[in-house]
């Protein structure tokens, strides 16, 4: 018997706009690169005249946020651009890939800094107090207003949660940096300074490992979290006559939460017609937020059963 295979796209009742060149972070970003570029400066320059780890190993980890926030920014910018011939997705995957870098590039410069630490632990000089934490209080205050203007996209984006971690994390370390200023004046020993610097490395590398995980999920195609494989497959076999699933599979688009995709592929006999794949199509975006939907509806068992690549 032949098979009538039927596909839904899942796109009943919205429509996909091309955002903004730069995404609706555009300015965020902006003003972001610009107030962190200029406090790396200073407080590279302050770092070496104080003799100061803790505001090196800030400053170096700023510097690595700037680099962070230009590819993020850049990403943003890729996945506003219109599909093509060759890109049939479009260049959304594009954030993916830079929420990726940007973790493994904060971990290499991770490496660096705890390098240049464990020297000025062997090699204790005299700490500015003061100007150490006149620095670091105005990176509390540059980290904290830039990590405010991500707020808002923060809990739909890996891309922008990224960003926003970034600066929330470098505002908590630049706090301990005033303390460990104001613990060197008071006690006298220097010693602290590196001390200090070795907790903000820990606090950063726990905090980035979460961005790390999800971006490498993201990368591998994994089911997004939040979704359950077999739930998703539960709704599909309780769908009006369909007898089976296979090759069910749910993944992300890009590192937004409007991006999920599903492909699979239902026994149906009778096959579906239009008007029930796109009810179909709503209850996926409706019950698990998957927006990308694609099915095919065969009307009996495909010979040999599930190919390679099925979900069983």
């Amino acid at each position: 018997m032949p098979h009538d295979h039927h596909h839904s796209h899942g796109h009943a009742g919205h429509v996909h706009a091309t955002p903004p060149a730069g995404g609706a972070f555009s300015a965020a970003f902006a003003t972001g690169i610009a107030l962190n570029l200029a406090f790396v400066i200073a407080e590279t320059i302050g770092g070496l005249t104080a003799n100061s780890a803790a505001l090196l190993a800030d400053a170096g980890h700023n510097l690595s946020d700037v680099l962070s926030l230009g590819l993020a920014w850049g990403a943003a910018w890729l996945a506003g651009r219109r599909s093509t011939a060759r890109y049939t997705y479009g260049y959304k995957g594009a954030t993916i890939q830079a929420a990726l870098l940007n973790a493994a590039l904060l971990y290499a410069a991770l490496g660096f800094i705890l390098w240049e630490t464990i020297d000025h632990l062997r090699h204790p000089t005299p700490v500015d107090g003061w100007l150490v934490m006149t620095l670091a209080g105005i990176g509390i205050a540059i980290n904290g207003f830039t990590a405010w203007l991500f707020r808002a996209g923060q809990k739909s984006d890996v891309n922008v949660r990224g960003a926003y971690l970034h600066m929330l994390t470098d505002a908590l370390v630049s706090a301990g940096v005033v303390l460990g200023g104001g613990l060197v004046m008071w006690t006298g020993w220097t010693w602290l300074d590196p001390l200090i610097s070795f907790g903000i490395l820990a606090m950063i590398a726990v905090s980035s490992w979460s961005l790390l995980r999800d971006t490498v999920r993201l990368g591998l195609q994994a089911v997004p979290e939040g979704i359950d494989l077999a739930t998703v497959r539960s709704f599909l076999l309780q769908q009006p006559d369909v007898v089976s699933v296979h090759d069910l599979h749910i993944w992300s688009l890009s590192s937004g939460d409007h991006d999920t995709a599903l492909t699979a592929h239902l026994v149906r006999p009778g096959g579906a017609d239009a008007a029930w794949l796109a009810q179909l199509a709503k209850g996926l975006e409706a019950e698990f937020h998957i927006h990308h939907s694609t099915v095919q509806v065969e009307d009996g068992q495909l010979p040999g059963g599930c190919h390679s690549g099925c979900t069983i």
